[in-house]
């Protein structure tokens, strides 16, 4: 059974742990979420990020999500990809130097990597998208670009491959983030 391990944190985007938590299983993967400074069984708070017309999303409180993974005994090499949520978890997640160094340990094994919306904010502070075409929410654009990343714009519910790479500007793009990971990860799931 493969492995994949999530990394996530409170408001984390709901949508963007759940949905692919329950299809990664649906899948026949193995998926631990783990947290800095959290352990299996704790939870963390989600939000709910909506496009209501507004200049930007608006956020509302989503469910308690349980962690199923201890951050501090995490082995890599366990894991046949990761997956990076989105949300406002990335603003803090990306100063923790583990989770710099498990999204380096990834990227330079070319092992499969997912990152939705803001999730894209940790592998830009990883240092990990330089040359590498990727997408993002569209207030991440500067900091792609700031790593020498090549942003492209897709519409929300599309998603961009790129190597071991696949990027989803939000969580519309559940689905087509998903098909690609599980290509990446060379599990074949019947999706229309």
């Amino acid at each position: 059974m493969k492995k994949v391990l999530m990394l996530a944190g409170d408001y984390t985007e709901d949508y963007e742990v759940m949905v692919p938590y329950q299809t990664l299983m649906v899948a026949g993967l193995h998926v631990d979420v783990a947290c800095p400074g959290k352990s299996a069984g704790d939870t963390i708070k989600t939000a709910i990020h909506d496009f209501e017309g507004d200049q930007t999303y608006s956020e509302k409180p989503g469910h308690l999500f349980m962690l199923n993974a201890d951050f501090s005994y995490l082995k890599l090499d366990q894991y046949d990809g990761l997956f990076l949520t989105g949300g406002r978890a990335p603003e803090y997640l990306r100063l923790d130097t583990r989770v710099l160094d498990i999204v380096r340990y990834f990227m330079e094994l070319k092992k499969p990597v997912a990152a939705i919306c803001h999730g894209v904010q940790i592998l830009t502070a990883a240092d990990a998208v330089r040359g590498i075409r990727l997408t993002a929410y569209s207030a991440v654009k500067p900091e792609v670009l700031a790593v020498g990343g090549e942003y492209v714009e897709v519409l929300p519910h599309e998603a961009v491959i790129s190597g071991n790479l696949v990027t989803s500007p939000a969580w519309p793009g559940n689905v087509e983030l998903l098909k690609g990971f599980l290509k990446l990860l060379n599990v074949r799931i019947d999706c229309p």
